[in-house]
């Protein structure tokens, strides 16, 4: 009777291990203080931070999304690590917690050594933008769950924060300003409704030219990470609230009490050609409930401090904080 192995049935171990070897020196990039030991132990380790009167721990996961339907399609794997870093460490500086670790998950059908290790180029990268440590990680490979050429990514950042800065919505009062923080494109949310709308409806090609360069770059240029931002401005920042899912108008109420509004200037925002493309046939509120239109993050900043922020940042003013029901209004 013949024998069937581990790899008849689709996963190579040996491909896992090469993996493995592969992405050691892109670890051992991302160190930073704090990390004890390397990648190979069951767990990763990390040192909790020195400094801190009342440390608590934050942590944040996310994905990526079906932008990973185009790094795939495109076969451009390594930024889309750089989106997974960033959608999880710019939710923790919303809690003004500074990240200090980050992990993966990659699951996919077949395990392609050289696309694994293009993406977790992309994920190294992106800790060494955030400027924490990825110490660990999980390789899933599962035939029959995903196609051969699919893959999926999740990403866990942890960090710390201090206890008696984490209530942020306590401190927001009427009167306080609002800085947008540029976007660097759609970032990670949306691709669903920019694909049907781009490739389906428009008839459009992932090299077709736009604004100098193929479509595909413009769609697959990484979120941007904001952490180095927060590290250098964070005594002159109110609140801070991260610009997904939901735009604008679903994500900035999360930073107010109930008695205040944010009022927002409409025409102020700095819309990314992009956002003005797939607007030619989507309805105006639905965009702004499904992309971020170029605004990455929302600072809220005292008047005070207002310069400061403007000065140290790409960052623009776009509206205020009001007396109200809480919610965010388009003016």
């Amino acid at each position: 009777m013949s024998q069937i192995s581990y790899k008849d049935a689709g996963v190579d171990i040996d491909a896992g291990n090469s993996f493995v070897e592969n992405i050691k020196p892109l670890v051992k990039s991302t160190q930073i203080p704090g990390v004890i030991g390397g990648i190979g132990s069951f767990a990763g380790a990390f040192e909790l931070p020195k400094g801190f009167k009342e440390p608590v721990m934050l942590a944040a996961t996310d994905g990526v999304g079906t932008k990973l339907k185009l790094a795939i399609d495109s076969g451009i794997h390594n930024t889309v690590g750089i989106d997974l870093v960033a959608m999880c460490v710019n939710d923790l500086l919303c809690n003004f917690g500074t990240p200090s670790f980050f992990l993966d998950y990659y699951a996919t059908g077949k395990l392609d050594v050289k696309t694994a290790t293009s993406v977790l180029s992309g994920i190294a990268e992106g800790c060494i933008r955030a400027e924490c440590a990825l110490i660990g990680g999980e390789t899933a490979e599962m035939p029959g769950m995903y196609s051969h050429d699919d893959y999926d990514l999740a990403g866990f950042a942890v960090g710390v924060a201090e206890k008696s800065e984490m209530d942020r919505v306590a401190l927001v009062k009427a009167g306080h300003k609002l800085i947008a923080l540029p976007s660097s494109g759609l970032h990670s949310n949306g691709f669903s409704l920019a694909r049907k709308v781009l490739f389906e409806k428009m008839g459009m090609k992932f090299e077709d030219n736009f604004h100098g360069k193929p479509l595909i770059q413009t769609l697959l240029e990484p979120t941007k990470i904001y952490v180095k931002m927060f590290k250098e401005l964070k005594n002159e920042i109110v609140a801070m609230a991260h610009i997904t899912g939901g735009g604008i108008i679903e994500n900035l109420p999360r930073v107010l009490p109930e008695n205040l509004q944010a009022e927002i200037q409409k025409d102020a925002i700095k819309v990314l050609p992009i956002f003005e493309l797939i607007s030619q046939h989507v309805n105006p509120d639905e965009m702004f409930r499904a992309f971020n239109m170029g605004v990455g993050m929302i600072l809220v900043v005292e008047e005070a401090n207002v310069a400061t922020v403007l000065a140290k940042t790409d960052g623009y003013l776009i509206g205020e904080i009001k007396e109200g029901k809480r919610k965010a209004v388009m003016i």
